[in-house]
């Protein structure tokens, strides 16, 4: 089968520079000014950094502006099945012919100058969002904040997700350092919404704020956010208000929800555009029940589940979410990339989980091997063997537990391949 257009030019983006990830702003302010400075004709940009919770958070507030009849544009990394993904105008992903028209013009106002991929694809999204009418802008920081290619944009609201320690080699090896990267998408006098933080993080932050001048809308100090009843109670200080529980699956999704609706009051919307984030948001492998295709025909009556979590916080929200599933036995299936803290990911699920079935990730060069996540498993404490693929670690754990509950999981490219595979 021939490739798509966008298909030809993100490979050929693949080689302007020989580093994967490396952080500056240079070579991202160097196109935007060849390309007359898109970032400066942006319908009003929500920037949204932290370790965990972006994505699910921004899913959140899209739900929520759409539901009060807004049009948002949405940028967020990485994709899952296809690059489209990423590019979101006014509600609709971006088209093959419109991505690779902008993706043309990047490319040519380069001038085959040295960029990284993830620097000239935001730039095309940029772009692509200045020319289309909108009423927001919803953008998910890449890595870090402080130097990632998002942060080059003068934001109407700020939020920071939890802080945690991931990507060391990029951030910092101390939360301090983390979160002195992630807090630097705060801007002057802009109003930042911050999640739950462990106290060194929360001071780096807060001093962040303090020096520039931006208000804060701290959980714990400005607004709060719980489960009651079944129901998601929230209060700041505007009132208190009782929602429905967040469509998204899982404990942890309380406090993202808790962060977008603060976004929400913050840019001055109601109880119907609350309500909505909660009941309208969708965001894929986040504990996501897959209920067609292939795959889920493999596994007959058992439960089908997909989750891209792959740090230690995502592995105990994980726990957490699972240790409320006890109506079947649960089987894991798990592939991680050899730049992840694999035991910290791990050790919360061997208290939930019966056994784990490792596999390599397809096509992904810093993929484990199926041996070594087995052996990382073992050490975590968890039962752990190997298998050749996805579908054959389907087909072993139901002929021996038909009626079982299996969860997918390890790395955002795992959950991609096996959406592409699933159909």
């Amino acid at each position: 089968m021939s490739k798509a257009g966008s298909d030809v030019i993100l490979d050929r983006m693949m080689s302007l520079h020989p580093k994967v990830i490396d952080l500056t702003l240079d070579r991202v302010w160097r196109l935007l000014a060849a390309l007359d400075h898109p970032e400066r004709r942006l319908p009003p940009v929500i920037h949204i950094a932290g370790t965990n919770g972006k994505g699910s958070t921004l899913a959140m507030l899209r739900a929520g502006l759409e539901g009060a009849g807004k049009t948002c544009h949405a940028y967020t990394s990485p994709h899952l099945a296809r690059f489209h993904e990423r590019i979101r105008l006014a509600g609709e992903l971006i088209s093959e012919d419109h991505l690779t028209e902008v993706l043309d013009r990047c490319y040519a106002a380069n001038g085959g100058e040295s960029i990284t991929y993830f620097e000239i694809t935001t730039v095309a999204g940029l772009l692509a969002f200045s020319e289309t009418p909108a009423d927001y802008t919803l953008l998910e920081v890449g890595l870090g904040g402080r130097l990632d290619a998002t942060n080059v944009i003068a934001p109407e609201l700020t939020v920071i997700t939890p802080v945690s320690i991931d990507h060391t080699q990029f951030l910092g090896d101390t939360l301090a350092a983390i979160a002195g990267e992630k807090a630097g998408i705060i801007k002057r006098g802009v109003p930042c919404v911050v999640g739950p933080q462990q106290p060194e993080a929360l001071e780096v932050i807060e001093a962040t704020a303090e020096r520039l001048g931006a208000p804060l809308l701290v959980h714990g100090q400005h607004w709060q956010v719980w489960e009651e009843r079944g129901r998601l109670i929230y209060q700041d200080e505007s009132g208190l208000l009782d929602l429905p529980r967040p469509a998204l699956l899982g404990e942890h999704q309380i406090m993202n929800a808790g962060a977008a609706l603060a976004g929400l009051r913050a840019l001055g919307f109601g109880e119907e555009a609350c309500e909505a984030a909660m009941t309208n948001a969708t965001w894929p492998a986040r504990m996501q029940r897959l209920r067609e295709g292939p795959l889920v025909e493999a596994a007959g009556s058992a439960e089908l589940w997909l989750d891209g979590g792959h740090n230690p916080a995502a592995g105990e929200a994980l726990a957490k979410a699972l240790a409320s599933m006890t109506d079947r036995p649960l089987h894991l299936i798990c592939g991680m990339l050899n730049t992840k803290d694999i035991t910290g990911f791990m050790r919360p699920l061997a208290d939930v989980a019966k056994d784990l079935r490792a596999v390599s990730i397809p096509g992904e060069a810093a993929t484990l091997s199926g041996e070594e996540t087995a052996a990382f498993a073992r050490g975590a404490g968890l039962d752990a063997r190997t298998a050749p693929d996805v579908g054959t670690a389907i087909r072993e754990i139901v002929a021996n537990d038909a009626h079982a509950r299996i969860l997918i999981c390890g790395s955002l490219y795992l959950a991609g391949a096996i959406l592409r595979e699933n159909g």
